[in-house]
């Protein structure tokens, strides 16, 4: 009985804890902060749930509040961020970089290793570790890649179906991560 209370009081304090610093399990599929370089910022919250970045020393050094929404848990280079209603990639100078496509009222998922991207209407990838461009903004309509290929169309038409849309087109091309056209 002794052994029994005394895991529950560990359990507990454990998640008093966790809540109290703010501390959340880290997201599948990321990197754990090299310690050794402590040039990064880490995801924090304010007591409401509003997001900014601290150093590892714990320092706020984006205020919390400044962006509607901060996604990125640690942001070495790159963070995406919710800039009034775009999902905006800002780099470590608060420079936007370029706006994130939104797929289904968030920013886009990656899938074979890149995400949709946005800029005058148009849309493009970006690689999903570095943040660089691969496809420049060029397609009216653009799929997320799939075993290396990606539908794309510059003669696409939106079509409201109940409360989502979709894209139509009889002139969807397929493209390769580099972007040239596959046959």
């Amino acid at each position: 009985m002794k052994n029994t209370m005394i895991q529950f009081l560990s359990i507990c304090f454990l998640s008093l804890f966790i809540h109290l610093t703010g501390c959340q399990p880290a997201p599948q599929n990321t990197t754990v902060p090299d310690t050794n370089n402590a040039d990064y910022l880490l995801l924090a919250e304010d007591s409401t749930g509003v997001s900014g970045y601290r150093n590892p020393n714990g320092d706020l050094v984006i205020p919390f509040g400044k962006y509607a929404m901060c996604l990125t848990d640690t942001f070495r280079t790159h963070a995406v961020v919710l800039n009034g209603n775009d999902f905006v990639v800002i780099d470590r100078q608060e420079t936007v970089l370029y706006q994130v496509f939104k797929y289904d009222n968030g920013p886009d998922f990656s899938v074979d290793g890149l995400f949709r991207i946005m800029q005058n209407g148009k849309i493009g990838y970006a690689d999903a570790t570095t943040y660089a461009v691969v496809i420049q903004p060029q397609f009216d309509c653009a799929f997320p890649f799939e075993n290396g290929v990606a539908r794309v169309s510059n003669n696409c038409k939106t079509e409201k179906q109940g409360e989502y849309s979709i894209w139509t087109s009889d002139d969807w091309k397929a493209i390769d991560k580099q972007g040239n056209p596959i046959k």
